[in-house]
């Protein structure tokens, strides 16, 4: 066990230099330790991946204010994964919020145009401007509302990291809301 404490500490101390070996072997060290704490709380596997490689990230830009003397290297991490944790939670609620909101608008978009005549050109408006997307943007969105796939799938189904797959899907709803409201006059409303 002592032999154990003063690697870490030899290890916190390198890490705290700015040795960049360290890093790799304090996230093989302690690694497991961050994931299985954004797992326990995030329930999915891929935003834990993603929660620790922005704990590791987090730590290797503050290392400066890390200090041996408040505590062990690994609670210190611990304190990095929990408040990762709390904001890749928050931002999953931000989505869910904006995908409802855009859902909602797309849905009661597509209802009025099975209902009225002049709705058809509401569907016009809504092609146009996802055509204006990227195309990893359109693809994202086509799928999550077209073929009612979650973003996991869509990661799955496209080969992106979940990452990489949410990003699209919460820029693309950020611009359709932007260009829709600005066509309906709602923009600044």
């Amino acid at each position: 066990m002592q032999a154990r404490r003063i690697a870490d500490e030899e290890l916190a101390a390198r890490f705290a230099g700015g040795d960049e070996e360290s890093l790799a072997a304090l996230y093989r060290r302690f690694g497991p330790l961050v994931h299985a704490l954004a797992s326990r709380s995030l329930a999915d596997r891929g935003e834990a991946e993603d929660v620790t490689q922005a704990v590791f990230l987090a730590a290797w830009r503050g290392r400066d204010r890390f200090r041996p003397e408040h505590g062990a290297l690994s609670a210190w991490l611990a304190g990095i994964a929990r408040r990762k944790t709390a904001d890749a939670l928050a931002a999953r609620y931000r989505r869910t919020e904006l995908a409802e909101a855009a859902g909602s608008v797309l849905a009661t978009r597509t209802a009025r145009a099975a209902a009225e005549p002049e709705a058809a050109v509401d569907r016009v408006v809504v092609a146009a401007e996802l055509a204006k997307l990227s195309a990893p943007q359109r693809r994202v969105l086509r799928l999550a509302f077209y073929d009612d796939l979650s973003q996991t799938q869509i990661a799955d189904l496209t080969g992106w990291p979940l990452g990489t797959v949410k990003s699209h899907a919460r820029r693309g709803l950020h611009r359709l809301a932007r260009c829709l409201g600005e066509e309906t006059g709602t923009a600044n409303a």
